[in-house]
């Protein structure tokens, strides 16, 4: 089965060559990394160019910053692997082999995603663990109890996307959530949850970026919810409060 990895960039010079390795170090050989960057202007482009002259598997497509969700919906229109994930510009997969496993829950399953756990590290010290998003098995009465997976972690067969389309980016933050609510909403589609780290990621992220942003997320997760029916206000609240243990687990 071929994998195709999606990753959006714009100006992320320190940490794009970390994520691209990431991607070249894994065991399974079946991969295209199509990279979507927002005509970066801090060395960002040289430093993929260079990566790319030396492994075909990597593909640079360049467009003006029209924002990180078109960029992800261009990869997902030039993706040709049978699964599909995302690897943002500054993370990087929890070990050299993880794709292969994913891989192998595929072939030996009938399923149609696949989604483990998340580790939220430092900046400047990747093996520093500040936050862990551990996952648990999917049931469909979670959706209305504000859980959702770690959507890093979260890989899909393309069929998927073909049956439920893309994500709307009139949600500037909160676009990867709406698009989970519309997936895992719909019956007929099988997760499985691998109970391994598939992603770390670095701090600092858009969501979590300024209370600004904390703020816009909250209304457009409560959007989402209004829209698809899964939710209010508390659920919302229930979806805030039930990342603070995420700073204890080990």
């Amino acid at each position: 089965m071929k994998v195709s990895i999606i990753t959006a960039s714009l100006n992320n010079s320190q940490t794009i060559r970390d994520t691209i390795s990431s991607v070249l170090s894994q065991d399974y050989l079946d991969i295209e990394h199509i990279i979507i960057d927002g005509n970066s202007s801090d060395g960002t482009l040289e430093i993929i160019k260079d990566c790319q002259s030396k492994n075909k598997s990597i593909k640079l497509f360049i467009e003006f910053n029209n924002g990180a969700y078109n960029a992800l919906n261009q990869g997902l229109r030039l993706s040709s692997g049978d699964i599909i994930g995302f690897l943002h510009s500054d993370d990087l997969f929890g070990s050299k082999t993880i794709i292969s496993e994913i891989t192998s829950i595929f072939e030996n399953n009938d399923i149609n995603g696949v989604y483990g756990d998340l580790q939220y590290v430092k900046n400047t010290d990747i093996s520093k663990v500040v936050r862990n998003w551990k996952s648990r098995k999917f049931y469909p009465e979670m959706i209305k109890k504000a859980w959702m997976p770690a959507h890093p972690t979260l890989f899909l067969k393309k069929e998927v996307y073909e049956k439920h389309g893309n994500f709307d980016p009139t949600y500037k933050i909160s676009a990867d959530y709406e698009f989970i609510i519309r997936i895992f909403k719909d019956q007929f589609l099988i997760f499985e949850h691998i109970p391994k780290v598939i992603t770390k990621m670095r701090l600092g992220g858009i969501s979590n970026r300024s209370l600004k942003n904390i703020f816009i997320k909250s209304l457009e997760d409560y959007r989402a919810m209004k829209k698809h029916k899964v939710g209010n206000i508390l659920t919302l609240a229930r979806k805030t409060l039930s990342k603070l243990d995420q700073y204890f687990k080990r």
